[in-house]
């Protein structure tokens, strides 16, 4: 490729997210209990209606009304969210800085955040920093993996699918932007995507 715009997630690729972090420990390590409370009750579902950009705090308190049990973790997802992101993905703010000084690329950003905490994390990490082109889930009122979303970032930033790389961590958000003509990389860390990127960028 003479020229490439590659599209960045957030959470687990330039930032870690660990809700591990702040759960394990409530539930005493029990591995079990943890997986049951994420899958259960604090749904997939649910994070994406916060990530949408439903107002977390209304939508953790309708959910303590079904499972009035798990209120107080349920909380935690609110009160303790910034334990869950420790630090930058190791690497990967050196390879941005590369990718960014190549006057043959263009960096953009595409993240299902909430906008009640998504500014907060952009202020703490400069990685985030380095991306002044990206779109946010709840300031759209969408989430991957609706194809929709991708569109909307290659029209607001006039991009062409066969020159766009999508880096993810979540196979069916690849999944999604290959079904709009992205070339998607799955990311697993910095040393393989870096790895991965030689191969397209050649």
């Amino acid at each position: 490729m003479n020229s490439t715009n590659i599209i960045f997630d957030f959470g687990n690729v330039l930032v870690r997210w660990e809700p591990e972090r702040v759960y394990l420990p409530y539930f005493n390590g029990d591995e079990a209990r943890y997986w049951y409370f994420w899958r259960h009750v604090c749904t997939q579902e649910l994070r994406n209606r916060i990530d949408a950009g439903e107002n977390q705090r209304q939508c953790i308190d309708a959910q303590k009304l079904l499972f009035p049990e798990y209120a107080e973790p349920l909380d935690m997802f609110i009160t303790h969210w910034a334990e869950t992101l420790p630090g930058e993905m190791p690497g990967m703010r050196q390879l941005l800085q590369e990718l960014s000084d190549n006057p043959a690329i263009q960096i953009y950003g595409l993240t299902n955040w909430s906008m009640e905490t998504f500014p907060l994390a952009r202020q703490k990490f400069p990685i985030l920093q380095m991306i002044d082109r990206y779109i946010v889930s709840a300031d759209v009122k969408m989430v991957k993996p609706d194809p929709r979303i991708f569109q909307l970032l290659l029209d607001r930033y006039n991009l062409q699918p066969s020159r766009t790389l999508f880096i993810d961590d979540n196979p069916n958000n690849i999944s999604a932007a290959n079904s709009i003509g992205l070339k998607g990389i799955q990311f697993h860390n910095a040393e393989q995507l870096r790895s991965d990127l030689a191969i397209y960028l050649q």
